[in-house]
């Protein structure tokens, strides 16, 4: 399974959800929605200032991960982002290629 930091900011109607239900609520449906496409949830954190929420969940894929936040922001109360994260072993491998490539004007 593939790892997403995701940072999301309540909006409108959403504020005045997680007013309603509190963060417990919020969380555990997320968890619900991972569900539904096979991911977990690692961390979730209510933040203030620029990211209301923000974590790390895991997905199969990132056709999955790209699914459930497209739904999620489809609804118009949450705009979500999500971050591939990498291991440091991925990294540790993407250091052992040389891709071609010429920069711009040279």
């Amino acid at each position: 399974m593939s790892k997403y930091l995701f940072e999301a900011n309540y909006l409108g109607e959403g504020i005045k959800g997680l007013m309603r239900e509190g963060g417990s609520k919020r969380r555990d449906a997320l968890v619900d929605a991972l569900k539904s496409v096979g991911g977990t949830l690692e961390c979730f954190y209510y933040a203030f200032g620029d990211t209301d929420v923000l974590g790390v969940l895991e997905a199969p894929s990132d056709a999955d991960a790209a699914a459930l936040s497209l739904m999620i922001n489809s609804t118009g109360n949450v705009s979500v982002r999500l971050k591939p994260l990498m291991s440091v072993e991925d990294i540790d491998e993407a250091v052992k290629k040389t891709p071609s490539y010429r920069a711009p004007g040279q």
